[in-house]
């Protein structure tokens, strides 16, 4: 099983604006607000100003998603870096969490059980492997105790 990531950021919301930029910055890797703004206004079809990427990354830093480096030109000038603090991978292992939670919050396993037979062998397959590992993992966790 893969593990439960290290980092977790303070809110796994995101707007569509913050989610493409989180996008360039796991494409491209640490750059600066600049560079992001290049990067989408590339689409002429895009208008966004640079203090719209310049907000939308400070307010990525205090959701806990992006941190901000910077990186000397000179003895007098400094860019800002801005590097993604959380995978891409685990986003989604922080967002599948998240919503195996809401999930499991809807009620009773009664209610919950009551989906299976909507859905195909397939899924059903893969229903059945998670609880495989599920039961690998408790057993593991049993034996080091």
């Amino acid at each position: 099983m893969a593990p439960f990531p290290m980092h977790q950021p303070k809110t796994l919301t995101l707007g569509p604006l913050e989610a493409e930029i989180i996008e360039i910055l796991w494409q491209i890797g640490p750059t600066s607000a600049t560079a992001v703004h290049q990067h989408i206004l590339s689409d002429i079809d895009r208008e966004l100003t640079y203090s719209s990427v310049s907000t939308v990354l400070k307010r990525l830093v205090k959701k806990g998603w992006v941190k901000k480096g910077w990186v000397s030109c000179d003895r007098q000038s400094r860019i800002h870096i801005w590097q993604v603090c959380v995978s891409r991978r685990d986003a989604h292992i922080l967002k599948a969490h998240d919503q195996l939670h809401q999930f499991l919050a809807v009620g009773s396993p009664e209610i919950v059980a009551a989906f299976a037979d909507t859905l195909d062998d397939d899924s059903l397959n893969q229903l059945d492997a998670i609880a495989q590992k599920i039961a690998a993992a408790r057993q593991a966790r049993q034996q080091s105790i």
